[in-house]
C-alpha cells in the first residue's frame, strides 16, 4: 500500500489516459472526520465548493456512496449534479438515474420494528444511538462508556440473532457501529458498478477510470472491484495492510487536498 501523493504522477497520467474519470467517495470519515454523533458530521464549506467545482468538469462524474439514507446524504452534501447512493447503495439518485432495490423495499416494516425493539432494549445504556434509515438501521455506541460496550453488543446480538439465523437480515460492523441490512447480495461495490455502467452507456464512453475513497469496513466491497489499471482504490485513515485498497491517504484533510488536486488535472 502506497501513499497516493507519492504516486501522484502515475495517478495523474492514468486520469489523462482516459476520456472520463468516475470519482466515488464515502462521506463519514472520508469527506468529513469521524465525530461522536452522526448529525455532527457537517461538510465543510471548502469541501462543498470543491465538489461543486468538480461536478462542472465535463470529463468527470462524481458519486457519493454512503451508509446514510439517500435523503439524508443528499441534504448533508447539497450539491447538484452528483450521483448519490444511500443505504450502502440500496437507493441511488443522480443525473438521469433513479434506483431502489425492490427486495430492500419489502424489508422496511421489519427494519422499523427491529429499530423499535433495539431502542427499547438499549434505552437504559447511555450513549447508544439507534438510526432507522428506512432500508437499513445502525446502532452506534461511540458515546457508550467502555464498560457498557459489551452489554450493547450482547443485547444487539440477542435481539437480532434469530432474524440473522433465519436469513431475514444481514449484519456488518464498522467504527463503533452495528449495521443491519436486508439479506440482499448488494453493497457499495455493486452500487459503483451500476452507476459506472449507467454513466458509460449514457455518455457512450470508451475508456473510463473509476476512483474510490473510503475509510471503513463497508468500503472494502468497493475497493475489491476497483483494481488497477481500470480503477484506483484509496483507503482514508493511514496505511492499512488489512485493507483491499492499493493506496491510502491519512485523513479527510488530505482528501480535501486530493479534491483540490483533481481540479488541476
Amino acid at each position: 500500500m502506497k501513499h497516493l501523493f507519492q504516486s501522484w504522477e502515475d495517478f495523474s497520467q492514468a486520469c489523462r489516459n482516459v476520456s472520463h474519470v468516475l470519482l466515488f467517495v464515502d462521506y463519514d470519515g472520508t469527506l468529513t472526520p469521524i465525530v461522536s454523533r452522526p448529525e455532527l458530521a457537517v461538510l465543510s464549506t471548502e469541501v462543498r465548493e470543491l465538489l461543486r467545482a468538480l461536478v462542472k468538469k465535463p470529463a468527470l462524474s462524481v458519486g457519493i456512496i454512503s451508509g446514510r439514507s439517500l435523503s439524508e446524504i443528499k441534504s448533508m452534501v447539497a450539491v447538484g449534479g452528483i450521483y448519490y447512493a444511500g443505504n450502502h447503495g440500496l437507493e441511488i439518485e443522480g443525473p438521469d438515474l433513479k434506483y431502489i432495490s425492490r427486495e430492500a423495499e419489502t424489508a422496511r416494516a421489519l427494519i422499523r420494528d427491529l429499530a423499535g425493539e433495539l431502542a427499547a432494549a438499549l434505552g437504559d445504556i447511555s450513549g447508544t444511538i439507534i438510526e432507522d434509515k428506512g432500508l437499513s438501521l445502525s446502532v452506534h455506541y461511540r458515546l457508550v462508556e467502555e464498560g457498557e460496550e459489551k452489554a450493547v453488543a450482547e443485547t444487539f446480538h440477542r435481539i437480532t440473532g434469530t432474524l440473522l439465523e433465519e436469513g431475514k437480515i444481514r449484519i456488518t460492523t464498522g467504527k463503533k457501529v452495528f449495521e443491519v441490512r436486508p439479506p440482499i447480495d448488494w453493497n457499495k461495490g455493486k452500487a459503483i458498478e451500476k452507476i459506472a455502467s449507467e454513466i458509460t452507456t449514457a455518455l457512450n464512453l470508451k475508456q473510463t477510470l473509476n476512483v474510490y475513497l473510503g475509510d471503513d469496513n463497508t468500503d472494502e466491497d468497493a475497493f475489491k472491484v476497483l483494481r488497477r489499471p481500470e480503477g484506483w482504490s484509496i483507503f482514508v485513515g493511514g496505511e492499512n495492510p488489512a485493507s483491499a485498497a492499493e493506496y491510502y491517504l491519512d485523513s479527510p484533510s488530505e482528501v480535501a487536498e486530493f479534491l483540490s488536486r483533481m481540479l488541476d488535472l
